[in-house]
């Protein structure tokens, strides 16, 4: 346990940033769940879960959350999969 003031404000803010931190995570994981989900389905579904989760994961990078080349490299992923659905969906 801390003994100095400064020391037990530090264990105070950092439990506050640890469940901050922990609840950003779990948000970002879900919204990459929901569009690996979405895949399957209809194509502007999977562009709105698309949008949602690459706005989460750069606001999470843009916090310092998430490393920044973590967001970037998960948007690339989700972008090649979108990509690929586009290309192969019929034009109608």
């Amino acid at each position: 346990m801390p003994h100095t003031k400064s020391a037990k404000k530090n264990l105070r803010k950092n439990e506050k940033r640890r469940v901050y931190n922990r609840a950003v995570k779990r948000t970002i994981k879900t919204h990459l769940k929901r569009f690996l989900a979405a895949v399957d389905g209809p194509l502007d579904k999977l562009q709105d879960e698309y949008n949602l989760a690459a706005k989460k994961l750069d606001k999470a990078a843009s916090r310092k959350v998430i490393h920044k080349n973590l967001a970037a490299r998960k948007k690339s992923q989700m972008a090649r999969l979108l990509q690929k659905k586009k290309t192969t969906t019929p034009a109608s």
